[in-house]
């Protein structure tokens, strides 16, 4: 009876850990969820004439790229929990600094240069979390009390659910307040909506303090070690750049078709410049992303997350091409459209959005795995900013967005660059097994010392893996 308990103790200490690991990821979504709902309400003469939503979006992508790429180095380099501390502090303090932004005078060019640049510095913190908190989270889904079996499964709910969770309260709380201070407390309800973002990264702050750094890093860490960057690329080069190129893709097509919901919106609306109304509907088109992360989160420990992924990317293909060719008779039954949007979007989670992470961080050594997912994580963000400049063109040339061409030309674009992706996914990225950390980092020594590489020095004080003893064996090794 006792093992039992121990036994169940573990594994909940084990999904703590995971969650403590991952779940910060909830401020990518609500962060960049929130500032799309409340920046044009509060100015919308200035906003669009000054096209600072795209500004102020682009701004936040750059901050996540510098932040992935740094933090990447300093994950590996400086320790998981180091990354993850200076993640929240970052997001913690820009939220309150963006809610708090004001121009001199109070005027609005003042308080919307301020608030992209407290923008940027916020995206440094989120870009942060993926190379330190999404790989601390793949880490420790491999610790003792975790089923084989649902190894995968834990870090997708930890981590692409938790984003997604935050893109649907980023709508909630806009209503919430609007509900509590209506029409003529706008800025209050700006202001907050911004400076919640708060609350959520102290609490994983806190959550956090009292973590150690994961066994696989501590085991297999390069962080008091010469990384053999060529011998690294040589191994590892051609998994970077496939999944990198598919994280492109897939950013690159997934920001077209929020223009799918605008036309749902002003359809189901009849065009209501109501508040309530529309941040309520902002609520219902976010939760379609919910039962894709949620129901892939337990197929992808069956599947695999290669082939989760080709399912999720051929389905959305699918569903891309139905969407743009029958765009006519679809809009004209609103309700129909609205469902075949909805299943897009959540076989874009249950897919690449689920496993493009796991992909990322189990495919490369403990040693370097911080800087090959920050890397991939941030080519991935640039193809959302590329995507967001370069479709808005796109549709311009396809004849306007007041034409059926413009509205759909792009669309058949995107989804043939999906299936594009899921060949990439197909030939040149490799299933992965269960516990196939331990595995990797055990080829991984073997490959560097058949190199001339002494790996006496990886781990961290006195106790490293080695392949001495056979497989999984733990050797003392005076460092």
């Amino acid at each position: 009876m006792s093992d039992q308990v121990i036994t169940t103790r573990d594994r909940l200490r084990s999904v703590s850990l995971i969650f403590a690991c991952g779940t910060a990821l909830f401020s990518d979504g609500y962060a960049n969820g929130v500032i799309s709902s409340v920046l044009t309400r509060l100015y919308p003469d200035e906003v669009v004439a000054n096209n600072y939503k795209t500004i102020v979006s682009s701004l936040v992508f750059a901050g996540t790229v510098v932040g992935m790429l740094t933090f990447g180095w300093l994950s590996d380099k400086m320790g998981r929990k180091f990354g993850m501390m200076t993640a929240t502090g970052i997001v913690a303090f820009f939220s309150l600094l963006s809610a708090a932004s004001q121009g001199a005078h109070r005027s609005v060019a003042g308080t919307l240069a301020m608030l992209s640049a407290c923008r940027f510095l916020l995206g440094i913190g989120i870009g942060a979390e993926y190379p330190c908190g999404s790989v601390s989270a793949s880490e420790q889904t491999e610790q003792k009390g975790i089923s084989k079996n649902a190894q995968h499964r834990w870090f997708a709910l930890a981590t692409n659910s938790m984003i997604d969770f935050g893109f649907v309260i980023s709508a909630f709380v806009p209503l919430v307040l609007w509900w509590i201070f209506g029409d003529t407390h706008l800025r209050a309800i700006y202001r907050l909506s911004l400076g919640l973002g708060f609350v959520p990264a102290m609490l994983v702050f806190f959550w956090r303090l009292n973590m150690e750094e994961p066994e696989r890093f501590r085991k297999d860490s390069m962080k008091n070690a010469r990384i053999p960057y060529g011998l690294v690329l040589r191994r590892y080069g051609a998994r970077l750049g496939a999944i990198g190129v598919t994280w492109f893709l897939y950013d690159f097509i997934v920001y077209p078709f929020g223009i799918f919901s605008t036309t749902i919106l002003d359809s189901v609306t009849g065009g209501s410049e109501r508040l309530s109304v529309i941040f309520g509907w902002n609520v219902v088109i976010n939760l379609f992303y919910i039962p894709g992360t949620v129901g892939g989160a337990f197929i992808v420990d069956y599947l695999g997350p290669k082939w989760t992924m080709v399912v999720g990317l051929l389905s959305q293909a699918i569903i891309g091409f139905i969407m743009s060719g029958a765009y006519v008779p679809l809009t004209n039954h609103i309700a129909g459209f609205a469902v075949v949007y909805g299943i897009f979007l959540s076989l874009g989670e249950l897919g690449p959005g689920n496993c493009l992470g796991l992909l990322a961080s189990k495919t490369s050594p403990t040693a370097v795995r911080g800087q090959f997912y920050g890397t991939v994580a941030a080519v991935g963000k640039v193809g959302a900013f590329v995507g967001t400049w370069a479709f808005p063109a796109m549709v311009d040339d396809f004849g306007g967005s007041d034409t059926t061409k413009g509205n759909t030309g792009p669309f058949w674009v995107a989804s043939a660059l999906a299936v594009v992706s899921a060949l990439v996914t197909i030939f040149f990225i490799k299933p992965l097994s269960h516990d196939g950390m331990e595995e990797e980092d055990l080829k991984f020594r073997e490959y560097l010392e058949q190199n001339g590489y002494d790996t006496s020095q990886m781990g961290l004080k006195s106790e490293v893996s080695s392949t001495v003893g056979g497989e999984g064996s733990v050797e003392k090794v005076p460092v």
